[in-house]
Protein backbone atom coordinates (compact mmCIF):
# COMPACT_ATOMS: atom_id res chain seq x y z
CA UNK A 1 0.00 0.00 0.00
CA UNK A 2 0.92 3.90 -0.93
CA UNK A 3 1.65 5.06 2.92
CA UNK A 4 1.37 8.76 1.18
CA UNK A 5 -2.21 8.01 -0.36
CA UNK A 6 -3.54 6.53 2.86
CA UNK A 7 -2.00 9.52 4.98
CA UNK A 8 -3.68 11.92 2.28
CA UNK A 9 -6.99 10.02 2.88
CA UNK A 10 -7.15 9.82 6.20
CA UNK A 11 -5.78 13.52 6.74
CA UNK A 12 -8.27 15.08 4.03
CA UNK A 13 -11.51 13.55 5.02
CA UNK A 14 -10.66 12.94 8.60
CA UNK A 15 -10.30 17.06 9.10
CA UNK A 16 -13.76 17.68 7.13
CA UNK A 17 -15.51 15.02 8.84
CA UNK A 18 -14.50 16.41 11.99
CA UNK A 19 -15.08 20.12 10.94
CA UNK A 20 -18.47 19.03 10.08
CA UNK A 21 -19.56 17.20 13.00
CA UNK A 22 -18.44 19.70 15.10
CA UNK A 23 -20.81 22.60 13.39
CA UNK A 24 -23.95 23.91 14.48
CA UNK A 25 -25.89 21.60 12.43
CA UNK A 26 -23.81 18.39 12.86
CA UNK A 27 -23.28 15.94 9.83
CA UNK A 28 -27.07 15.62 9.40
CA UNK A 29 -26.85 19.52 8.01
CA UNK A 30 -24.51 18.13 5.32
CA UNK A 31 -26.59 15.06 4.30
CA UNK A 32 -29.08 15.48 1.59
CA UNK A 33 -30.33 12.77 -0.86
CA UNK A 34 -30.90 15.07 -4.18
CA UNK A 35 -27.56 16.67 -4.15
CA UNK A 36 -25.92 13.90 -4.03
CA UNK A 37 -27.82 12.34 -6.91
CA UNK A 38 -27.20 15.49 -8.81
CA UNK A 39 -23.53 15.79 -8.05
CA UNK A 40 -22.65 11.84 -8.70
CA UNK A 41 -24.99 10.93 -11.24
CA UNK A 42 -24.28 14.27 -13.24
CA UNK A 43 -20.38 13.64 -13.20
CA UNK A 44 -20.92 9.94 -14.58
CA UNK A 45 -23.39 11.19 -16.89
CA UNK A 46 -21.33 13.60 -18.57
CA UNK A 47 -17.99 11.31 -18.23
CA UNK A 48 -19.87 8.60 -19.99
CA UNK A 49 -20.70 11.12 -23.17
CA UNK A 50 -17.27 12.61 -22.94
CA UNK A 51 -15.79 8.85 -23.14
CA UNK A 52 -16.52 4.97 -24.29
CA UNK A 53 -18.11 3.01 -21.52
CA UNK A 54 -15.38 0.67 -21.62
CA UNK A 55 -12.52 3.49 -20.90
CA UNK A 56 -14.68 4.88 -18.31
CA UNK A 57 -15.20 1.33 -16.34
CA UNK A 58 -11.32 0.63 -17.17
CA UNK A 59 -10.48 3.48 -14.56
CA UNK A 60 -11.98 1.51 -11.86
CA UNK A 61 -8.93 -0.92 -12.26
CA UNK A 62 -6.42 2.11 -13.23
CA UNK A 63 -7.47 3.52 -9.88
CA UNK A 64 -5.61 0.69 -7.86
CA UNK A 65 -2.34 1.72 -8.94
CA UNK A 66 -3.30 4.95 -6.41
CA UNK A 67 -2.94 2.40 -3.55
CA UNK A 68 -0.90 -0.14 -4.86
CA UNK A 69 2.95 0.80 -4.87
CA UNK A 70 4.48 -1.64 -7.24
CA UNK A 71 6.76 0.53 -9.54
CA UNK A 72 9.84 -1.11 -9.83
CA UNK A 73 12.86 1.58 -8.50
CA UNK A 74 15.27 2.31 -11.28
CA UNK A 75 18.53 1.93 -9.04
CA UNK A 76 17.12 -2.18 -8.20
CA UNK A 77 16.52 -2.40 -12.46
CA UNK A 78 20.33 -0.81 -12.81
CA UNK A 79 21.26 -3.45 -10.66
CA UNK A 80 19.35 -5.99 -12.01
CA UNK A 81 20.74 -5.18 -15.77
CA UNK A 82 24.44 -4.64 -14.57
CA UNK A 83 24.23 -8.03 -13.45
CA UNK A 84 22.73 -9.38 -16.60
CA UNK A 85 25.79 -8.01 -18.42
CA UNK A 86 27.87 -9.14 -16.69
CA UNK A 87 26.24 -12.60 -17.54
CA UNK A 88 25.85 -12.25 -21.49
CA UNK A 89 29.81 -11.07 -21.45
CA UNK A 90 30.71 -13.70 -19.35
CA UNK A 91 28.49 -16.76 -21.30
CA UNK A 92 27.16 -15.19 -23.90
CA UNK A 93 23.62 -13.75 -24.81
CA UNK A 94 21.86 -16.83 -25.11
CA UNK A 95 22.69 -17.60 -20.91
CA UNK A 96 20.17 -14.99 -20.23
CA UNK A 97 17.50 -17.22 -20.78
CA UNK A 98 17.96 -19.35 -17.83
CA UNK A 99 17.56 -15.83 -16.05
CA UNK A 100 13.63 -15.19 -17.60
CA UNK A 101 11.64 -16.90 -14.81
CA UNK A 102 13.39 -14.77 -12.63
CA UNK A 103 12.20 -11.45 -14.01
CA UNK A 104 9.19 -9.87 -12.41
CA UNK A 105 9.23 -7.26 -14.53
CA UNK A 106 6.55 -8.01 -17.88
CA UNK A 107 8.68 -5.64 -20.10
CA UNK A 108 12.10 -6.83 -19.05
CA UNK A 109 11.38 -10.06 -19.91
CA UNK A 110 9.80 -9.24 -23.26
CA UNK A 111 13.36 -7.11 -24.00
CA UNK A 112 15.44 -10.04 -22.87
CA UNK A 113 13.65 -12.66 -24.49
CA UNK A 114 13.79 -10.34 -27.82
CA UNK A 115 17.15 -10.48 -27.28
CA UNK A 116 18.04 -14.00 -26.57
CA UNK A 117 15.65 -14.47 -30.07
CA UNK A 118 18.31 -13.22 -31.96
CA UNK A 119 16.30 -9.93 -32.88
CA UNK A 120 18.18 -7.48 -34.35
CA UNK A 121 19.35 -3.93 -32.61
CA UNK A 122 16.83 -2.05 -34.73
CA UNK A 123 14.33 -3.71 -34.57
CA UNK A 124 14.02 -4.81 -30.95
CA UNK A 125 14.53 -1.07 -29.74
CA UNK A 126 11.75 -0.43 -32.21
CA UNK A 127 9.01 -3.25 -30.64
CA UNK A 128 9.79 -1.96 -27.00
CA UNK A 129 9.46 1.64 -27.76
CA UNK A 130 6.16 0.93 -29.41
CA UNK A 131 5.12 -0.69 -26.30
CA UNK A 132 6.08 1.95 -24.33
CA UNK A 133 4.22 4.35 -26.12
CA UNK A 134 1.20 2.86 -26.19
CA UNK A 135 1.62 2.51 -22.18
CA UNK A 136 1.74 6.07 -21.98
CA UNK A 137 -0.89 6.58 -23.66
CA UNK A 138 -3.07 4.16 -21.99
CA UNK A 139 -1.57 5.48 -18.55
CA UNK A 140 -2.71 9.44 -20.09
CA UNK A 141 -6.10 8.64 -20.87
CA UNK A 142 -6.45 7.55 -17.00
CA UNK A 143 -5.39 10.67 -15.43
CA UNK A 144 -7.10 12.37 -18.00
CA UNK A 145 -10.30 10.74 -17.25
CA UNK A 146 -10.21 11.21 -13.53
CA UNK A 147 -9.38 14.93 -14.48
CA UNK A 148 -12.43 15.21 -16.56
CA UNK A 149 -14.45 14.32 -13.73
CA UNK A 150 -12.66 16.22 -11.35
CA UNK A 151 -13.90 19.29 -13.39
CA UNK A 152 -17.43 18.15 -14.28
CA UNK A 153 -18.29 17.69 -10.45
CA UNK A 154 -17.48 21.28 -9.48
CA UNK A 155 -20.00 22.34 -12.26
CA UNK A 156 -22.98 19.53 -11.61
CA UNK A 157 -22.08 21.13 -8.13
CA UNK A 158 -23.20 24.51 -9.63
CA UNK A 159 -26.04 23.23 -11.37
CA UNK A 160 -27.54 21.44 -8.15
CA UNK A 161 -27.24 24.79 -6.29
CA UNK A 162 -29.05 26.69 -9.55
CA UNK A 163 -31.55 24.21 -8.62
CA UNK A 164 -31.73 24.77 -5.21
CA UNK A 165 -31.95 28.70 -5.75
CA UNK A 166 -34.87 28.57 -7.93
CA UNK A 167 -36.71 26.45 -5.18
CA UNK A 168 -35.92 29.12 -2.76
CA UNK A 169 -37.24 32.17 -5.25
CA UNK A 170 -40.57 30.03 -5.66
CA UNK A 171 -41.02 30.03 -2.15
CA UNK A 172 -40.29 33.61 -1.33
CA UNK A 173 -43.12 34.25 0.46
CA UNK A 174 -42.23 31.96 3.18
CA UNK A 175 -38.96 33.50 5.18
CA UNK A 176 -38.65 30.63 7.21
CA UNK A 177 -38.40 28.12 4.93
CA UNK A 178 -34.98 31.00 2.48
CA UNK A 179 -32.35 29.96 5.28
CA UNK A 180 -32.88 26.10 4.92
CA UNK A 181 -33.10 26.28 1.25
CA UNK A 182 -29.92 28.21 0.66
CA UNK A 183 -28.49 26.00 3.28
CA UNK A 184 -29.53 23.03 0.91
CA UNK A 185 -28.40 24.80 -2.13
CA UNK A 186 -24.99 25.52 -1.12
CA UNK A 187 -24.50 21.54 -0.13
CA UNK A 188 -24.14 20.64 -3.97
CA UNK A 189 -21.32 22.93 -4.17
CA UNK A 190 -19.75 21.57 -1.35
CA UNK A 191 -20.11 17.92 -2.51
CA UNK A 192 -18.77 19.24 -5.70
CA UNK A 193 -15.71 20.94 -4.51
CA UNK A 194 -14.86 17.57 -1.93
CA UNK A 195 -15.18 15.31 -4.58
CA UNK A 196 -12.94 17.17 -7.15
CA UNK A 197 -10.68 18.39 -4.68
CA UNK A 198 -10.17 15.26 -2.20
CA UNK A 199 -10.88 12.14 -4.84
CA UNK A 200 -10.51 13.22 -8.79
CA UNK A 201 -7.60 15.62 -9.11
CA UNK A 202 -5.56 13.66 -6.28
CA UNK A 203 -6.17 10.59 -8.40
CA UNK A 204 -5.23 12.06 -11.50
CA UNK A 205 -2.16 13.78 -10.16
CA UNK A 206 -0.82 10.57 -8.47
CA UNK A 207 -1.63 8.56 -11.77
CA UNK A 208 0.29 11.14 -13.80
CA UNK A 209 3.05 10.65 -11.05
CA UNK A 210 3.28 7.03 -11.01
CA UNK A 211 3.11 6.35 -14.89
CA UNK A 212 6.27 8.77 -15.34
CA UNK A 213 7.83 6.51 -12.87
CA UNK A 214 6.90 3.23 -14.61
CA UNK A 215 8.07 5.26 -17.74
CA UNK A 216 11.32 6.07 -16.58
CA UNK A 217 12.29 2.63 -15.88
CA UNK A 218 10.79 0.94 -19.16
CA UNK A 219 13.00 4.17 -20.92
CA UNK A 220 15.62 2.54 -18.40
CA UNK A 221 15.01 -1.34 -19.76
CA UNK A 222 15.52 -0.11 -23.59
CA UNK A 223 18.92 1.27 -23.02
CA UNK A 224 20.21 -1.32 -20.79
CA UNK A 225 19.07 -4.31 -23.05
CA UNK A 226 20.35 -2.54 -26.01
CA UNK A 227 23.48 -2.05 -24.23
CA UNK A 228 23.99 -5.89 -23.06
CA UNK A 229 22.91 -6.59 -26.93
CA UNK A 230 25.77 -5.06 -28.09
CA UNK A 231 28.38 -5.79 -26.02
CA UNK A 232 29.03 -2.71 -23.69
CA UNK A 233 31.48 -3.44 -20.92
CA UNK A 234 29.37 -3.21 -17.23
CA UNK A 235 30.75 0.10 -16.10
CA UNK A 236 29.99 1.80 -19.79
CA UNK A 237 26.70 0.44 -18.99
CA UNK A 238 26.15 1.95 -15.69
CA UNK A 239 27.33 5.04 -16.63
CA UNK A 240 24.39 5.00 -19.13
CA UNK A 241 22.16 4.12 -17.16
CA UNK A 242 23.05 6.65 -14.17
CA UNK A 243 22.26 9.45 -16.83
CA UNK A 244 18.44 8.12 -15.96
CA UNK A 245 18.60 8.90 -12.53
CA UNK A 246 19.38 12.17 -9.96
CA UNK A 247 22.90 12.10 -8.95
CA UNK A 248 21.15 11.97 -5.37
CA UNK A 249 20.15 7.90 -6.42
CA UNK A 250 23.24 6.94 -8.64
CA UNK A 251 24.87 3.88 -6.74
CA UNK A 252 28.24 2.45 -8.30
CA UNK A 253 28.49 -1.41 -8.19
CA UNK A 254 32.09 -1.30 -9.01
Amino acid sequence: MDLATIIGIVSGFGLVFVSMATSKGGIGAFIDLPSVMIVFGGTIGATLINYPIREVLGVIKVAKNVFLQKTLQPDAMIERLIEMSKLSRREGILALEKTLKELSDPFLEKGVRLMVDGIEPGNLAKILQTELDYVAERHGLGAEIFTTMGNFAPAMGMVGTLIGLVQMLISMSDSSSIGPAMAVALITTFYGVILANLVFLPIAGKLKTRSSQELLVKELIISGVLSIQSGDNPRILEQKLHSYVSPVERRSLF
